[in-house]
């Protein structure tokens, strides 16, 4: 950096000593006066970090409650952000790449990116994926790589102080030479404060973004230091490394003690390395004020496609993982808030929606129900629908809708439920609730119409492979389906297949996929799972479908 304090021209001062005592004293005073008063930062201009937590330009303390997206990969899916909006996300992690392992996004590209956010009243965090795996992964690029990037497209972000957070890489480092993490990040940081970025920045951890040799914790606050704007927050990735809940409540709580700002960049349900523990990720985010993003709207593959939170970016078919961290306690339905800067100064939108008209029941089964209702109206426009069950003056939220269309699915046999809709708009305001509709599912299949088959084809330490098989033994078709169990030692499913699973403590349920939906008269349809158990455990032998017993196989 250039030298930009002022200097005095030498002065030669008599030997009189009274004479030079008030010449030097005028020197000192011009001194003063010349040299600028400098500070340890520089003042902010949008988001910044202030004893430990992230601040938006208001002062408002900002907690990010949304999700990635894997624009660079899907980039005709912009669309994604109304419905993550919709969903309740006051916050969404973009993708993008550099062009050295994947198509490159321009700056007209990264523009566009930052006014569909700024449309959808998101806090955009972009983030360069090219990093991945750095030192491991062939192809990947270094943090120096990923700072280039950003000064090549920094017309697109420069103003957008208030609305961007810059990810500089993606999980920089793999479990190579992941020591070189501190110095690298540290340089990356200086590059940007030089080149005029006055953005709040996020670090990725190496690792693979996990961290378990705790490289990022315990060189985050010299890294901190580092940064001549103090503008810097961690970002650790949670997948199974963190699979207990003393493992995430230690780590979080390392950095909130410390008054190091950190969020939770990443983290999942499942994953091929582990079970993650979203629940506590969930739990102990909110107990200490943190930011959380989940890993991912949609789009994944490579075999963790269970990580999709809706199937094929439909915002009406959310996944098992989608509903838990939307709408399952501590999601983002119930603790996100939208961005001060969307809610403050002239125009701000503080008007409700009208209430949606009444919902009406079709196509009830015996695990499900499609409703439609009228559209609510909005002064600036509704940007989605939340169904509820109303139980017990308790509303639960059961399904989301960017239309005013869903379908209700995982209820019951025979059973009564009563359902109605409330409509949201772009600044968060949340309508009236609509007239309800009281539904009674269609009965299950008799006793002894259903057989199951189970058996482990195979085992590893900690975990193992199953079999389920699902006979119809009744002279009717099953037209969509919920098989439920109950696992007698500890066991945790990871991964399933031919339907969607959902466990809590040992009940699991698992809905019919599309294409194992309908078993007809004689024939059955076969589900495989991996899971997790502490030691060998005997297998399920109750079952149950769409409500009524079965058999065994």
């Amino acid at each position: 950096m250039r030298d930009t304090r002022h200097r005095l021209p030498h002065l030669h001062l008599p030997r009189h000593p009274h004479l030079s005592a008030a010449l030097a004293a005028l020197a000192a005073l011009l001194l003063a006066l010349l040299t600028p008063a400098t500070s340890a930062h520089a003042a902010p201009t949008g988001f910044r970090v202030e004893n430990g937590r992230l601040l938006e330009a208001s002062g408002n303390d900002f907690v990010m409650r949304g999700v990635n997206h894997a624009h660079t990969w899907y980039a005709d899916r912009l669309d994604a952000l109304d419905h993550i909006k919709a969903k309740g996300a006051n916050t969404v992690r973009v993708v993008l790449s550099s062009g050295d392992r994947w198509t490159r996004n321009d700056t007209a590209d990264v523009a566009n990116v930052v006014a569909q956010c700024k449309r959808n009243r998101l806090i955009c965090v972009l983030e360069v994926h090219d990093t991945t795996g750095y030192g491991e992964q062939s192809g990947a690029v270094t943090l120096s790589r990923a700072a280039d990037y950003w000064i090549e497209v920094r017309d697109a972000l420069f103003g957008q102080e208030d609305h961007v957070v810059v990810n500089i890489g993606n999980e920089p480092y793999g479990n190579t030479d992941h020591t070189r993490w501190t110095a690298d990040t540290k340089a990356a940081i200086q590059r940007l404060r030089a080149a005029g970025f006055d953005h709040t920045l996020m670090v990725d951890a190496p690792n693979w973004g996990q961290d378990w040799a705790f490289t990022m914790r315990d060189n985050a606050a010299s890294v901190f230091a580092a940064d001549p704007d103090a503008n810097t927050v961690f970002s650790i990735h949670m997948y199974g490394v963190f699979d207990t809940a003393a493992e995430v409540s230690d780590y979080l709580g390392r950095f909130v003690a410390a008054k190091l700002p950190v969020v939770v960049g990443e983290f999942g349900h499942d994953h091929s390395d582990g079970n993650p523990d979203e629940d506590a990720v969930l739990s102990v985010t909110r107990q200490l004020g943190i930011g959380y993003l989940g890993w991912s709207w949609s789009g994944n593959g490579g075999g963790v496609e269970y990580l999709d939170m809706v199937e094929n970016f439909d915002p009406d078919r959310m996944t098992s993982w989608g509903r838990r961290l939307f709408d399952g306690p501590d999601g983002i339905a119930a603790t996100s808030e939208e961005a001060a800067v969307y809610r403050s100064g002239p125009g701000g939108d503080t008007t409700a929606p009208t209430a949606p008209g009444a919902p009406v029941a079709s196509a009830v089964t015996s695990s499900s129900v499609a409703l439609s209702w009228g559209a609510a109206t909005d002064a600036v426009g509704v940007t989605g629908y939340d169904v509820v069950r109303v139980a017990g003056g308790q509303e639960t939220v059961v399904a989301s809708a960017a239309g005013t269309t869903a379908t209700v699915t995982g209820l019951a046999a025979d059973t009564s439920y009563t359902f109605a809709v409330r409509a949201r708009d772009a600044a968060g305001n949340r309508s009236a609730r609509s007239a309800t509709v009281t539904v009674t599912t269609a009965p299950g299949p008799a006793a002894g119409s259903c057989a199951v088959g189970y058996r482990v084809t195979g085992e590893w330490p900690g975990g193992f492979q199953a079999e389920v098989v699902v006979r119809n033994t009744g002279s009717a078709a099953v037209d969509g389906w919920t098989l439920r169990w109950t696992f007698p030692a500890g066991q945790r499913i990871t991964s399933l297949w031919g339907g969607t699973a959902t466990q809590s403590g040992a009940e699991v349920s698992v809905a019919a996929a599309p294409y194992t939906a309908t078993i007809p008269p004689s024939g059955s349809v076969s589900l495989g799972f991996t899971g997790t158990r502490s030691a060998a455990g005997a297998d399920p032998t109750a079952f149950s479908l769409n409500g009524a017993e079965c058999s065994a196989a």
